[in-house]
């Protein structure tokens, strides 16, 4: 900048910070009434205080962080995932063309970030019940767009829908409770390199005693989400890269039994991500969809920072051209969990993948509305 540039926004009757702050001069947001420059949010969506004095605020779609991490059975981190995954947000914006996805979420739904669910660190159930009545709250507020036709609601409203950042992979079960209070039962697209549909039974010398509760975890939470009727009926659900290893061969029975059908990680050899978009469509159908993806479907080599890694996964451009295969579907609620930075590279390449798989999932929700 010329002496003779800054002399001009230095005016001797005051600093003219409009321009002095401008896109031209910075390369970035200006200053404005309604702008927070330096606070994170995910892909610098506008912050709400939603359940405070934004309460009255409508939206479409509201990112909500789940910072859990007190049911993995590996490697704990993931409370932290939340504001890793917001940190890999940084150059994204809710506001820019998604190439790929042919589309700016922005000219479709109003998105906000509603910051994070206070769960308390030391009580599963009392932090996954914090979670689920945040959850059912914003869910049962109307959203700020009512598209033309009938609404998918049992109520006949639309409501807004929900990205949540985890947080391990527990959250989803009390998730689907508030989306399934909506929609009812719906079919969910996990991604995984799990089933996360084990049965809990008692073990030989078990630490519980006789008759005492094995805890909802996060390899299990698919089992009791099963037993409340919130999933998809007939094999309506489907895992997506699984290749990690058993207990024992009658898991995948129980898996099926959970209302499950199984595509494996190899699956991209065999078929490609055009077979596994097929599979993946015709499980699903017509039916109202919750994405679930956990990050350690991605290869660890390109996503390392996770409580379960398993090598053998799926390419961050394999999940993409997947997600680009799920246009269309009515997706009604979707996580990213399992993302736990302490472990992530000095780069942060799982929380940036993280993060630009959250943003193809907004895309996802902005190219069909939730109507019948």
């Amino acid at each position: 900048m010329s002496f003779r540039t800054l002399s001009a926004i230095l005016e001797p009757s005051g600093i003219n910070y409009t321009r002095l702050f401008s896109n031209e001069m910075i390369f970035t947001d200006t200053w404005s009434k309604d702008s927070w420059n330096g606070l994170t949010t995910f892909a610098k969506a506008p912050p709400l205080r939603c359940f405070g004095s934004d309460a009255g605020v409508l939206y479409d779609v509201a990112v909500l962080g789940a910072p859990f991490d007190i049911a993995t059975s590996y490697r704990p981190g993931a409370r932290f995932g939340p504001n890793g995954i917001r940190q890999g947000s940084r150059r994204l914006g809710i506001d820019r063309v998604n190439v790929p996805m042919k589309i700016r979420a922005t000219e479709h739904i109003d998105i906000v970030d509603c910051g994070d669910v206070p769960m308390i660190l030391v009580d599963n159930k009392v932090a996954l019940r914090q979670l689920e009545l945040a959850n059912a709250a914003l869910l049962a507020r109307p959203s700020s767009h009512a598209p033309e036709g009938k609404s998918l609601a049992k109520d006949g409203k639309f409501h807004p829908r929900i990205l949540t950042l985890g947080g391990d992979h527990t959250i989803t079960l009390p998730l689907l409770r508030g989306v399934a209070g909506i929609y009812g039962p719906v079919s969910v697209i996990h991604f995984d390199s799990h089933l996360d549909t084990w049965k809990p039974r008692p073990m030989e010398d078990s630490p519980w005693l006789p008759g005492e509760e094995i805890p909802i975890t996060h390899g299990n939470y698919f089992y009791y989400a099963h037993k409340e009727g919130l999933l998809g009926p007939n094999n309506t659900n489907i895992h997506v890269g699984i290749r990690g290893a058993l207990n024992r061969w009658e898991d995948y029975d129980d898996d099926y039994e959970v209302g499950f059908v199984i595509s494996h990680a190899d699956d991209l050899e065999d078929i490609g991500w055009k077979g596994v978009v097929k599979m993946i469509r015709e499980t699903v159908g017509d039916n109202p969809v919750y994405i679930s993806l956990d990050i350690d479907v991605i290869d660890p080599g390109l996503a390392p920072a996770t409580g379960t890694p398993e090598i053998g996964g799926i390419t961050t451009r394999e999940i993409k051209k997947i997600f680009q295969g799920l246009s269309g579907l009515k997706i009604v609620g979707a996580d990213v969990v399992e993302v736990a930075p302490a472990y992530d590279t000095q780069d942060e390449i799982t929380q940036i993948a993280a993060a630009n798989i959250a943003w193809d999932m907004l895309a996802l929700m902005a190219k069909t509305p939730l109507v019948a």
